[in-house]
């Protein structure tokens, strides 16, 4: 007897249902390859890389393969083929399904886990902590009040008095610490409040002040360090890449490992968040530009032409000015004589915006979103823009 484990790529388990719009377009690169192998440690994203100019666009290559099945994973070890189909790309399953013999005598072996879409291993720490708090949130929490025996901090197995928290024994909640603010570079408005996960902690009498133990933690919990309800809510391992609300203008306010210069696989926070329409998934493309430079051609003193200056010219009265007109000297009226009216030549040049890297969002809050840089082709900054792709 035979059993077909349908391969398939998580990708895709739901824009591959999905209709394309007409406009879609993929780009494979110049270097692609005709066939490969996915070998343990690849990413989708990663795979689709070695094919397209945007990986993101693998939903549009990938063949779903619909007449056998309900492709959503691939494995370590399927190969995977580039064709076309109707003069278009498509990259299919090699040999299509795979097909493992089973029979009493034989010992059937689990697969391996299936490629993920990204690296999840980098944002795993960051897919279920609370991390970003609103004003509200942060004064209304539990906080913790004191220490037996007068400590200053607690540990691991240490026990804490918290203000006011009602419940069964037995819950567990987060300890985290307000940091600072998430500020728009735009408006000036605060987004949220950084909020460090501290450890976690059970409760073991409810009051005001009630008991907690500190079970496992990050760093030693101080005062004031605030206890809000644990949430039991599964971690996202997959995402669905594709293109951010049309028309949405970003900017990076933050980079979650304190470089100030970023590049691949650093994780940033934008100034937009699910009040804005974004969710995990959606893609964003990286530029930076915009710069006024000095322009030292416009008042670089080796370029004077004095050979021809005249007395009456401009550059021997003016530089670095320019007349701009007549106007009269002090209050208008026919007993003040007019005089040059003078503006500064202009001296710098703005710089245009240039593609620098793409991102993915995978993790959103009412105002800011967290997004991995998945790929670079320059250095990325603070307060670079950000856009959606081209649909």
């Amino acid at each position: 007897m035979y059993h077909s484990l349908v391969a398939s790529l998580s990708l895709l388990a739901i824009v591959a249902l999905l209709p394309l719009p007409s406009s879609a377009q993929v780009e494979l690169k110049p270097s692609h390859p005709e066939t490969y192998t996915v070998t343990s440690g690849d990413t989708l994203w990663g795979i689709a890389g070695r094919f397209l100019q945007d990986p993101w666009r693998w939903p549009q290559l990938w063949d779903s393969n619909r007449e056998i099945g309900d492709p959503n994973r691939i494995y370590p070890g399927d190969v995977l083929q580039l064709y076309y189909r109707d003069g278009q790309p498509r990259v299919g399953l090699q040999g299509g399904l795979r097909t493992v013999r089973l029979s009493p005598k034989v010992r059937v072996t689990p697969l391996e886990d299936p490629v993920p879409t990204i690296p999840v291993g980098l944002i795993r720490p960051f897919l279920s902590r609370p991390y970003v708090l609103d004003k509200a949130a942060i004064e209304r929490a539990p906080y913790i009040v004191a220490f037996p025996d007068e400590h200053i901090v607690a540990g691991a197995g240490d026990l804490a008095y918290v203000r006011s928290i009602e419940g069964p024994a037995g819950q567990r909640y987060d300890i985290v610490r307000p940091g600072d603010a998430y500020q728009d570079p735009d408006s000036g408005s605060i987004l949220g409040y950084k909020a460090r996960f501290v450890g976690e902690a059970i409760l073991e009498r409810s009051g005001d002040p009630a008991k907690v133990k500190i079970g496992s933690m990050e760093l030693e919990a101080g005062i004031g360090d605030r206890v809000i309800s644990s949430k039991t809510v599964k971690p996202q391992a997959n995402f669905y890449p594709e293109p951010g609300p049309t028309g949405l203008n970003a900017r990076i306010i933050s980079v979650l490992n304190g470089v100030s210069q970023i590049g691949q696989y650093n994780i940033v926070v934008l100034n937009v968040g699910s009040g804005r329409g974004v969710h995990p998934g959606h893609v964003f493309e990286v530029y930076n530009g915009g710069d006024r430079v000095r322009d030292s051609g416009k008042d670089d003193p080796f370029h004077h032409d004095w050979r021809n200056q005249r007395f009456w010219s401009e550059d021997t009265w003016y530089t670095p000015y320019r007349s701009d007109g007549w106007m009269p000297e002090g209050t208008p009226g026919p007993d003040f004589p007019l005089h040059a009216r003078l503006r500064e030549e202009s001296g710098s040049v703005v710089l245009p915006y240039e593609r620098a890297g793409t991102l993915m969002v995978f993790r959103t809050f009412d105002r800011v979103s967290f997004g991995l840089i998945m790929s670079t082709s320059r250095p990325i900054f603070l307060l670079d823009a950000v856009r959606p792709p081209p649909a």
